[in-house]
């Protein structure tokens, strides 16, 4: 696109206009509206209660009572319908590879989306839609296929195929739909209340992970429901749904957004092209070119409108060409904070995806490939069940632990409550790796939720304080300086990445390792990369 320097500063008003003009609108919003809505300038938004972050939160705690209902059945489910297990690594690394490439692209767009509803609602409730769609085909998957094809060996085909379509856009939109809620809650409140809302997010998580993992663990075989249903699979379902239903029309409903607006189109597509292609505070207009790492405007003396690509696709090109250089201009603080939260997530999947194996063949002796019923097929079977158990002590504790968090803040700060989660998860998964026994194992349980806790208030919680300095030091530099900026949503999109990548790195090293040396490698991993996690947070991150 070519754009002319009087067509350019044409579609500006002069500032004596823009002045006067904003003092109007000000005065105006200030009697409808409860905050800004316009793209420009940093204005802070209206307190809200405690009830409505309770009700923000209710989303974190729906879709985590879905995580926990897939981990409890989703291996059960693919070893029903016949999945091989030369295919188990491809289900589980299809989603985080799609989520790595595509979360910021998601990110950016709904920073820059101007729907009615909101800038966030309408990315969360269609990643939410597909929540149910993925849950809907892996719960129920042979069902469905059953109903269509009568020939046993398409049955099996195609329910294999229908069981890792639904695990795979399950794992794919419930990863995706954490960075627009971030974004939603960072957008809509206050900063004071971010860090309140952050720990009601955690609260409600731990919440709905130990209810998802208790309604697992009930015998519904012989209830009502159970006898009205054909499968286990279906009861699940109809309370993962009904829940998740619930608590996310309780979120999109808890805050309003106020749809964002841009002055001019000129402006909505100079931000368009800017901000998802980098990190710098604002862009700057001199020498007669608007600069940019990947786009060149010249203002040379042509007609306004040109004959190129249209603002749409100048936007669609340069947004997946430069996805890879957007996460790597990214200023420093930022990059260390992204590598802390890979080092965090790498080691608590490490010992979350395999610890009720971890119970069954090294705390209970017992064998997951002996014959059904004999004595080491038993012990197996009893110690996933009570690793099952553990995962609800994770859950719980994480509860806990993020409302002690509030306490402890103003004492130890972001960089001690940072440092202690991964520490005491080290040094937990350590002595469970040293020392497998039942009742210390189940006691050590509570440590993990630490960890759960943290990775799931403390990043976020930097990101709000490395936004409000950014906006604290446009303010000083001015109305111009405030013009434009960049999203939260594609920093929270940048930092979701982070367990993404991490699945795909434990999908494609761990399983090996475990496939050589047994079960017990996953907890000494995950301890040792929390202890250099440790490291990394105390002396890379930076603290404001």
């Amino acid at each position: 696109m070519t754009l002319t320097k009087e067509s350019f500063h044409g579609a500006l008003p002069p500032p004596s206009e823009v002045a006067k003009a904003d003092a109007d609108n000000t005065r105006e919003e200030e009697e409808a509206v409860p905050q800004s809505a316009v793209r420009t300038g940093v204005v802070e938004p209206s307190k809200q209660g405690t009830g409505r972050l309770v009700m923000h939160s209710m989303a974190m705690f729906g879709r985590e009572f879905c995580y926990a209902v897939e981990a409890a059945f989703v291996t059960p489910v693919l070893l029903t319908v016949g999945l091989p297990k030369n295919l188990y690594s491809l289900v589980w690394l299809i989603s985080p590879i799609l989520g790595f490439v595509l979360q910021p692209v998601v990110g950016s767009a709904s920073d820059h989306c101007t729907s009615s509803w909101g800038k966030r609602r309408p990315y969360i409730l269609g990643l939410g839609i597909i929540m149910l769609l993925g849950m809907a085909l892996y719960l129920n998957g042979d069902v469905m296929i059953s109903a269509f094809i009568t020939e046993r060996d398409k049955q099996q085909t195609w329910a294999i195929v229908t069981t890792m379509l639904g695990v795979v856009l399950f794992d794919f939109a419930a990863d995706f739909i954490d960075g627009p809620i971030k974004a939603y809650l960072f957008d809509v409140c206050s900063h004071q209340e971010k860090e309140k809302g952050l720990h009601y997010h955690a609260l409600l998580t731990g919440l709905g992970g130990a209810l998802g993992y208790l309604t697992g663990a009930m015998d519904w075989s012989e209830t009502v429901l159970g006898h009205q249903l054909l499968s286990e699979f279906q009861v699940m379902f109809f309370f993962s749904a009904l829940v998740f239903l619930i608590c996310l029309t309780v979120h999109l409903c808890s805050i309003p957004e106020v749809p964002l607006r841009y002055d001019t189109e000129e402006t909505k597509f100079l931000l368009e092209v800017d901000e998802p292609c980098q990190y710098n505070s604002i862009e700057k207009i001199k020498n007669g070119y608007l600069n940019s790492p990947y786009t060149e405007i010249k203002t040379a003396p042509q007609p306004a409108k040109s004959s190129g690509p249209s603002h749409t696709e100048t936007q669609r090109r340069v947004t997946l060409k430069s996805l890879l250089k957007t996460l790597l201009s990214m200023p420093s603080h930022y990059r260390n904070l992204c590598v802390s939260h890979l080092f965090g997530w790498m080691a608590f999947l490490s010992n979350m995806l395999f610890f009720t194996d971890f119970m069954g063949q090294i705390v209970y002796q017992g064998s997951p490939y002996a014959p059904r019923n004999s004595t080491l097929y038993l012990a197996y079977e009893r110690g996933v069940e009570v690793g099952c158990w553990g995962l609800c002590i994770n859950a719980i504790s994480s509860s806990l632990y993020s409302y002690l968090q509030k306490a402890l803040l103003p004492y130890i700060g972001l960089k001690g409550l940072y440092f202690i989660g991964y520490l005491l998860f080290g040094l937990g998964t350590g002595l469970i790796g040293l020392f497998p026994n039942v009742y210390s194992t189940l006691a050590l349980c509570s440590l993990f939720g630490v960890m759960s806790s943290t990775l799931y208030t403390v990043p976020f919680h930097l990101i709000a304080e490395y936004h409000r300095e950014e906006e604290n030091l446009k303010l000083q530099d001015g109305d111009q300086a405030r013009e434009l900026g960049r999203g939260k949503g594609i920093d929270c999109a940048a930092l979701t990445c982070m367990v993404q990548l991490a699945q795909i790195i434990l999908g494609v090293g761990l399983g090996l390792l475990v496939s050589v040396a047994g079960s017990a490698v996953t907890v000494i991993s995950a301890s040792t990369v929390a202890l250099i996690g440790c490291c990394f947070v105390a002396f890379c991150v930076r603290y404001v």
